[in-house]
């Protein structure tokens, strides 16, 4: 695993950006299984109300303390704006999900300074890694792409 990973799954307080309506998005399982993991998990999304209980917050700009870092698991477009919000904030830790990532995105985050993440899921990373994880996460090694 590179340095950046590994820096990212240290931190403890993580912001997810994607979580919605529907429970067979990515960002839900992300946000449900860090949680299990362990993490602080604070939920992001513009109009949702809750997760599994939780609240879900509107903006960065509604809670505190400040999340360590951010996975986001959203369509590539909204990605800059993200990024943009999280480095005014002063977070500089973010994992972008698969789906997520464009060059646009990359430059941005770039330009940000941030310490990015792009290409690979954090389930196969944040431990403890279990089911179909592991097994993507073995694939990955075997592959040398881990």
């Amino acid at each position: 695993m590179d340095q950046t990973k590994a820096d990212f799954i240290s931190k403890k307080r993580i912001a997810v950006f994607g979580v919605s309506r529907s429970a067979q998005k990515f960002g839900n399982s992300t946000y449900r299984e860090l949680k299990q993991r362990g993490y602080d998990v604070v939920a992001i999304h513009p109009d949702l109300e809750s997760i599994d209980g939780d609240p879900v917050f509107k903006s960065l700009d509604e809670f505190s303390p400040t999340p360590e870092g951010a996975v986001i698991s959203v369509s590539p477009n909204y990605v800059p704006d993200i990024l943009r919000d999280l480095a005014k904030h002063d977070i500089k830790h973010v994992w972008l999900q698969q789906g997520s990532e464009s060059p646009e995105a990359s430059q941005v985050g770039k330009d940000l300074g941030l310490s990015m993440v792009e290409g690979g899921c954090i389930l196969m990373y944040a431990e403890p890694v279990s089911s179909i994880h592991s097994v993507h996460r073995w694939i990955w090694k075997v592959l040398k792409k881990y």
